[in-house]
């Protein structure tokens, strides 16, 4: 039997070149799933997403979703795209598995964790406040040089990474200091400030945009305590979920995460189409 794609509609085009298509995954004529393909809002027409890929549950485990992944990498070649990207949801292993095979690698990760009513206290000797306009400068700058070299190194060509970096800080710090729902602290131990915390506050949720302790402070415990501030931050301002994306291969904040109850939701992956 022959696993193919069949379009459902025409090639959609918009502004600025970008594409996007539905299709049916067939077997012998017969669908027996869906794919859609895009270019990315982002990174513009030369980077694909799948942005959904599913076989019926009678068909799975069937290689099906391997020639569906497959056929929609062609037709990104097709469209001039050099990169392809899917997120997987953490709770769909075998999709998980199967991307991973298919030479796709892991970006980054979203993790989240539930909250309870109590806000966790600092560990003696170390308090926050709020970041000063003259401290927001030099942390704003740094902060987007690291977020662009982070997506360098992990497949976005550098152009593409800086003009991310930038973009996502106009969106997210329109005022910077005066954006509203969004608290930029530093954290200080015995009167030195060892570290910032970034957070923001969705309708929903808290959401942990940047946490760095200084350099010369690190291994110390303030990653942690950074980290405490953040929930502590919520849940007084009554959200019952935190979350954060960490980037593959931190591994040291990846443990810290863990190690305080966050797990994964969800995975972003990307190959290079040759």
């Amino acid at each position: 039997m022959t696993t193919t794609l069949r379009p459902t509609e025409p090639l959609q085009r918009a502004a600025g070149g970008a594409l996007s298509r539905h299709f049916n995954v067939c077997v012998n004529s017969r669908p027996v799933g869906a794919v859609h393909l895009a270019t990315h809002p982002v990174f513009g027409p030369a980077v694909a997403q799948i942005r959904d890929l599913r076989i019926e549950e009678p068909d799975r485990r069937r290689g099906r979703g391997t020639v569906a992944a497959l056929a929609a990498e062609e037709a990104a070649r097709g469209w001039g795209c050099s990169r392809i990207e899917i997120s997987v949801p953490a709770d769909a292993g075998p999709a998980l598995r199967l991307v991973t095979v298919l030479g796709y690698v892991q970006r980054n990760r979203g993790m989240e964790k539930r909250l309870g009513t109590t806000a966790p206290a600092l560990p003696e000797g170390s308090r926050a406040r709020p970041m000063t306009p003259a401290e927001f400068g030099p942390w704003n700058d740094k902060g987007m040089a690291d977020y662009a070299r982070n997506w360098i190194d992990r497949g976005v060509p550098e152009a593409e990474a800086r003009e991310k970096a930038l973009s996502d800080n106009v969106h997210l710090l329109p005022r910077g200091l005066d954006t509203p729902d969004v608290l930029l602290s530093v954290l200080e131990h015995e009167g030195t400030p060892v570290g910032t915390l970034w957070l923001a506050l969705d309708t929903d949720r808290a959401y942990v945009y940047d946490v760095e302790t200084d350099a010369r402070f690190r291994g110390r415990g303030h990653g942690r305590s950074l980290m405490l501030l953040a929930e502590s931050q919520a849940v007084a301002a009554g959200r019952p979920v935190i979350g954060l994306n960490v980037f593959a291969g931190n591994t040291p904040a990846e443990r810290l995460y863990e190690s305080l109850g966050y797990r994964p939701v969800g995975y972003s992956m990307y190959k290079q189409l040759l």
